[in-house]
């Protein structure tokens, strides 16, 4: 019988939790569902202890979800690499790790796990090899992605089984643990996730001014500060709450990976950002607005309009108008009409937005599991 396959992922921190959000999520996949031996390699686990509250913050390695966690710290500890390596978001190995795998018989299949796009060009740049220009290794460059032909997204086998459950009977109890009644069958829940938004007060004033109880949930982070001006408090914290006109605002903990993904299911529309909050919302088969990680000169446009596109393909001509209008105006893209028409058009198709959101969630299957599809490619290049 075959050993069990090692695969060493390697996790830097950045100043968001998105980057361990997914290498933390594609860990416990690999493991879990796959049966390999995982370690992840992380150099903040105080940031990584937010998302999974279980991590010990000075552990040089702990067990945790079948996934052994190793403390990423300088000088790099002299250890025996893998057979399979992941280098998350070009993080950059350490020199002394590389120099083992160069010394490996045969070499370690070395994988460059690239960010999520939808853009056209990601096909083109999925599974490309790249020498290194010193040491006998070669590095291959693994595209998430929308379509068949890209690396898939990542997604649990069991997920939507998990989700229908929640659905059908856990959500009273979730709103239970969270302090709430149950919605009104005339309220809509939001859940917001954002970056800094200079669009965040038209949001807020559109949702005070709705004909409906709108309620928003959001878990601490950065907008705190924003949202604390627009209610004119002095700051915000868990548990705080606040109204104007129709919109009640509550604020909740920073939520571990599984209780968000709870949230999503539960919200009637999901604003969230960056990558994996993203994935996670689109999972959720619920109505989405997606804020992109800002970049220089309006770069992330073009990651939003790819996207807009794939995820609008097939509906009628105003009620992509009515979700790719109020997309636009949340990331500052030239030309996107004002809020309060943005929020009037994606409440008159809001129907339509619902049926759609859970359509699209169906489509989504269609692109393959990333670490299935991790798994299959390193598996022929060890052969």
């Amino acid at each position: 019988m075959r050993a069990m396959r090692t695969w060493d992922i390697f996790c830097n921190v950045v100043d968001n939790y998105g980057d361990i959000g997914i290498a933390w999520r594609l860990a416990r996949g690999l493991a879990g569902e796959h049966g390999l031996d995982v370690r992840l390699w992380v150099d903040d686990l105080r940031a990584f202890r937010h998302i999974w509250p279980a991590i010990v913050v000075d552990a040089d390695r702990q067990v945790c979800e079948g996934v052994t966690v190793c403390a990423w710290r300088s000088p790099f500890v002299a250890t025996r690499p893998a057979e399979v390596v992941v280098e998350a978001f070009g993080c950059a190995l350490p020199e002394a790790y590389l120099a083992a795998m160069s010394e490996q018989s045969p070499s370690p299949v070395w994988i460059n796990l690239e960010y999520l796009s939808a853009e056209p060009w990601v096909a083109a740049h999925h599974g490309l090899p790249s020498p290194h220009p010193r040491l006998p290794l070669t590095k291959y460059f693994f595209f998430p992605g929308y379509t068949p032909d890209t690396g898939g997204l990542l997604v649990e086998a069991d997920l939507a089984e998990r989700r229908a459950a929640f659905v059908q009977d856990g959500m009273p109890a979730f709103w239970r643990e969270l302090g709430l009644a149950a919605p009104r069958a005339d309220e809509l829940r939001v859940s917001l996730f954002a970056y800094e938004n200079p669009a965040l007060p038209d949001l807020l004033d559109a949702w005070a001014a709705d004909s409906h109880a709108v309620t928003c949930l959001v878990p601490e982070g950065r907008v705190m500060p924003q949202l604390a001006a627009w209610l004119a408090v002095p700051g915000l914290r868990a548990g705080d709450t606040g109204s104007r006109g129709a919109l009640q605002v509550h604020v909740l903990p920073f939520m571990n990976q599984d209780r968000y993904d709870r949230l999503l299911w539960a919200c009637g529309l999901n604003f969230v950002r960056g990558e994996d909050s993203c994935v996670r919302a689109q999972w959720a088969a619920r109505p989405l607005v997606w804020q992109a990680y800002p970049q220089a000169e309006g770069a992330h446009w073009d990651k939003l309009g790819a996207l807009l596109a794939h995820y609008t393909a097939g509906l009628d001509g105003a009620t992509a108008d009515a979700v790719s209008g109020i997309w636009r105006n949340w990331n500052a893209m030239p030309d996107a009409p004002g809020m309060a028409a943005c929020w009037a058009a994606w409440r008159a198709h809001q129907a339509a937005i619902e049926r759609h959101a859970q359509a699209w969630c169906g489509r989504l299957g269609l692109t393959g599991s990333l670490a299935g599809k991790l798994v299959e490619f390193a598996e022929n290049k060890l052969k």
